[in-house]
């Protein structure tokens, strides 16, 4: 799938476990951080994302959330909020313009774990329904909490395997950041896969080996590498579609 022009949850059966208590004098997560902000709003600049005021303070709550539930659940190795920014917000916000910006589309995000790239891709894009799938049931809980808290009615976690989702209806994308390498990913995911869609998998080094062992279940149509702010490290994406 080529590049276009740039873009402006079944719970866990932890679910029912609320969020962790804040401590005496710890800052909500509504209290934000400046720096945090500022970071993030450069990098939303950067990558020329047409976003409101709303989504940037959608964004600006989903890093506070994130390192809140973190200390107790361990959602991700990254602790520190300026750090989610580049190497997990802005990580998953870079992908958009390489993206379909048609609207209403269905989107799956295959071993979400934190909510990675499918909530911020659920913030910056409203009118997509954003599915995130992760066996982890604590996982799928924050996920589930994150969505609930932030007003996200297009986004919806599933607390499964990819293999043992049954959806409504198949994906128009199909995104994978970090789950598996792309012939596992695909003999996953790629069922879920609409006519005419795409296998979106999110990689560092451009993955060769990985490529050349790919089958004939797919045929991989663009490897653009992808420019994260702030982030000096190598990014590229690989489309795959259905012959």
């Amino acid at each position: 799938m080529s590049a276009r022009p740039r873009p402006g949850a079944d719970s866990g059966r932890e679910g029912r476990a609320g969020p962790p208590a804040s401590r005496r004098g710890e800052a909500s997560p509504g209290a934000g951080d400046a720096a945090v902000a500022a970071e993030l709003a450069a990098g939303i600049d950067v990558l020329e994302l047409r976003l409101d005021a709303a989504q940037h303070a959608a964004l600006e709550r989903y890093v506070a959330l994130l390192a809140k539930w973190n200390r107790t659940y361990n959602l991700t190795a990254i602790r520190e909020p300026s750090r989610m920014v580049t190497h997990h917000l802005l990580d998953s916000l870079a992908i958009l313009p390489h993206l379909s910006q048609r609207a209403g589309l269905r989107v799956l995000d295959v071993g979400s774990g934190g909510g990675l790239p499918g909530i911020p891709l659920a913030i910056a894009r409203p009118d997509w329904h954003v599915d995130l799938v992760d066996p982890v049931h604590k996982k799928a809980a924050f996920i589930t909490q994150a969505a609930l808290e932030l007003g996200l009615s297009n986004a919806r976690a599933h607390a499964l395997r990819v293999e043992e989702l049954v959806p409504s209806a198949p994906y128009d994308l199909v995104v994978s950041r970090a789950f598996a390498d792309l012939s596992t990913f695909v003999a996953a995911a790629g069922r879920h896969l609409a006519p005419g869609g795409s296998l979106v998998a999110m990689k560092g080094v451009h993955p060769a080996e990985e490529l050349a062992e790919l089958g004939a279940a797919v045929v991989v149509t663009a490897t653009p590498t992808v420019s994260v702010p702030g982030l000096d490290a190598a990014r590229h994406l690989v489309f795959m579609q259905r012959p």
